[in-house]
């Protein structure tokens, strides 16, 4: 039987049918950005990926059982997992592993939307903080030329893997493993900037090292997983300016300088008051961008269910232990708990109050303003009003 992954005719149109799948949805390619998806092949960059079976990420590879499934699972318009708590698809046990991801190939629509959004020239030098699987920089390659593009991961296994996979497909650009916040090629500056992983601020190196002119594509998130996704263009004063993309992203963070804080701490049981709002209105992704917006930045999330099925979140600030606690209830209103010496759950009914008066503002119409001492995010209501947020 010949090998799925020999047949020419066949990958190609996995190609053609992925890209006229994302040309079906919001983005409209232009020629040339439809030319990286139907030139650039996926599955090298994703030889093997996790597929989720109850708690458990099973690898998944061409030659296990079905590789008609497997080849339309890599040309969906999809993300697929591949890394989960460290551990990459391809060096774990056939019975997976349990935790939560920490790397993935983007969807490739969201690839296409931010892609367009760079716009990136033939000839243009691009930096990108996040190589992954290799994939996005290989599309990268395509559009700009290999010799101009630079990507960084600070995950040695991950630049270990997709240097040669490049290779494989034709591109050979400079693959660092590193801090891609802070280890960029000394004296290096850029036409355009991309990021694959979120960050709460835009890295003050990346507004240093762009170009008068250049473009930034950068996700910004916080605690909560629908997180925007910022285009800015670099001032002749050395600010940056633009919009916010219309697509939701829910980007794993950017890992750079210290470790994440620990684990969220449980809040005691105690005297509670009642909640005006479920906490599930988080998971609400036209309004989590503009709760995060009203967090502290180094707030944390943590939810699940209790003993009895309900839903409970947690919210914890590092900076002075604060933590509050949201329990839904099996009738009546969700109850609020608080340890320490602020209620996290009042700035968030209050920035809900607020979206609403405003009439559930979108994020493509917020702007952002990031300079070497302040990030800011702005809306202008239909009545003149401007509201800003510091990131």
């Amino acid at each position: 039987m010949t090998n799925i992954l020999d047949d020419e005719q066949r990958l190609l149109n996995a190609r053609v049918l992925l890209t006229q799948q994302i040309d079906r949805g919001s983005v409209v390619l232009s020629a040339r950005l439809a030319g990286a998806f139907l030139n650039v092949p996926r599955h090298p960059f994703v030889p093997v990926f996790y597929r989720r079976d109850g708690e458990r990420y099973l690898p998944w590879r061409s030659t296990d059982g079905d590789p008609e499934a497997w080849l339309a699972a890599v040309y969906a318009d999809e993300p697929l997992t591949t890394e989960v708590d460290g551990v990459h698809a391809e060096d774990v046990v056939p019975e997976g592993v349990t935790g939560a991801p920490t790397s993935s190939s983007t969807a490739p629509s969201l690839m296409a939307d931010m892609l367009d959004a760079l716009d990136v020239n033939e000839g243009d030098e691009v930096y990108e903080a996040g190589t992954g699987t290799g994939y996005n920089a290989a599309a990268l390659c395509f559009l700009a030329g290999d010799k101009h593009v630079t990507t960084v991961d600070r995950t040695v296994a991950l630049t270990e893997k997709a240097r040669p996979r490049l290779t494989a497909v034709g591109f050979d650009p400079l693959v660092i493993h590193g801090d891609s916040a802070r280890d960029l090629p000394v004296g290096a500056t850029y036409d355009r900037i991309i990021a694959t992983a979120s960050v709460r601020r835009i890295p003050p190196t990346w507004l240093t090292c762009l170009r008068p002119g250049g473009i930034m594509v950068v996700p910004l998130k916080g605690a909560l997983a629908g997180g925007m996704v910022a285009r800015l263009t670099k001032l002749p004063d050395g600010a940056a300016v633009g919009n916010i993309l219309h697509t939701p992203a829910a980007f794993m963070p950017l890992r750079s300088g210290a470790e994440t804080p620990g684990p969220v701490p449980v809040v005691p049981d105690g005297p509670s008051g009642v909640a005006a709002l479920s906490a599930r209105v988080l998971d609400d992704w036209t309004f989590s961008f503009f709760a995060q917006l009203h967090m502290p930045s180094g707030l944390v999330r943590s939810y699940g269910k209790n003993a009895d099925g309900l839903h409970v979140t947690t919210l914890y600030d590092p900076a002075d232990s604060s933590a509050t606690r949201i329990d839904d209830r099996p009738e009546g209103p969700s109850t609020v708990t608080v340890s320490g010496p602020r209620d996290l759950w009042k700035p968030i009914e209050a920035a809900n109050r607020l979206w609403q008066e405003l009439n559930r503002p979108r994020r493509e119409w917020f702007t952002v303003e990031a300079t070497a001492d302040e990030q800011t995010v702005r809306y202008t209501a239909p009545d003149g009003r401007v509201l800003s947020w510091t990131l």
